[in-house]
């Protein structure tokens, strides 16, 4: 099995179920991991061998760049063109840190967490 990950990447985006910060905007933090069973041999230094991590990116930032009030329906986003561009991939995550979000108070990140696991969406769990 092979890991690829991209850790850090940061969005300036608009999401927030409340008008306000779909008008301000705030930082977003990304870190993505997928897994898949390496069906080549790394010695031939292919990059068609491997999942390509600035593919990864630029995923990431296609969905960054769509406006949703839930920051679980952008990792879900993520997860689904992940998949779709890479239909080996045998698991992923998406981890996704609003930063201070507006809840009254000094919060430093609020988080979340979208995994996939092909074996499991195969039989529907």
């Amino acid at each position: 099995m092979v890991k690829v990950a991209l850790q850090g990447a940061e969005f300036f985006a608009y999401h927030g179920f409340y008008p306000q910060e779909q008008l301000l905007g705030t930082r977003f933090v990304v870190d993505i991991e997928v897994v898949f069973e390496n069906a080549y041999d790394f010695n031939d230094d292919k990059i068609a061998n491997t999942v390509n991590y600035e593919e990864l990116y630029l995923i990431a930032k296609t969905e960054m760049q769509h406006t949703r009030k839930l920051i679980e329906t952008v990792a879900q986003g993520i997860i689904d063109g992940i998949t779709g561009k890479y239909g080996y991939v045998r698991a992923a995550s998406v981890t996704i840190k609003k930063a201070h979000p507006a809840l009254g108070g000094p919060v430093q990140n609020s988080v979340v967490s979208i995994s996939y696991n092909k074996d499991k969406a195969k039989h529907g769990l």
